[in-house]
């Protein structure tokens, strides 16, 4: 082959060498970058998966034990005696009857906001001598406890009557 019609063949190539101006980087970017975000949805989906399903075993563990309902309070209620009115009296249904509000989730949203591990947290310190929610839900719940209820229903009352959505 000569060499006018070796060079008129590599004419028509393009030489790999020489740059166009064009980077593949920022498609490399976003391609590793859409490859991580997939990976992160496709790991959330699946342990969604698993955590219902935990949840239901735990709902049906609950069903025949309520102690799995309760949030792990250990520290003594206040004394009722440095109260008065309604709030000694919220306090000493705390003191009364740990295992009933340690079981009970407080709508007053303290758990997120102050670490409150149930509506027994709020006893143990003075959050409840200020907190309608908490008073009204211990009021409530030994209400319905004294009537015969057990702690899982009494559990599904208390969620039924102060369960409200967060704005």
């Amino acid at each position: 082959m000569s060499k006018k019609k070796r060079k008129k063949k590599l004419s028509g190539r393009k030489n790999p060498a020489v740059k166009t101006g064009k980077s593949k980087l920022p498609l490399i970017i976003v391609a590793v970058f859409l490859l991580i975000a997939g990976g992160f949805f496709y790991y959330d989906f699946t342990n969604k998966g698993n955590a219902s399903e935990k949840s239901k075993v735990k709902q049906a563990i609950a069903l025949s034990d309520p102690s799995i309902l309760r949030g792990g309070e250990k520290r003594p209620t206040l004394s009722p005696a440095r109260f008065t009115g309604n709030v000694a009296r919220a306090y000493e249904i705390a003191r009364e009857n740990p295992e009933l509000l340690d079981s009970m989730y407080c709508y007053c949203n303290c758990k997120e906001t102050f670490g409150h591990k149930s509506l027994l947290t709020c006893y143990v310190d003075t959050h409840a001598e200020n907190c309608g929610i908490c008073m009204d839900q211990a009021f409530y719940a030994v209400s319905k406890y004294r009537s015969g209820m057990d702690i899982i229903s009494v559990r599904k009352a208390v969620d039924a009557k102060f369960w409200r959505p967060l704005r």
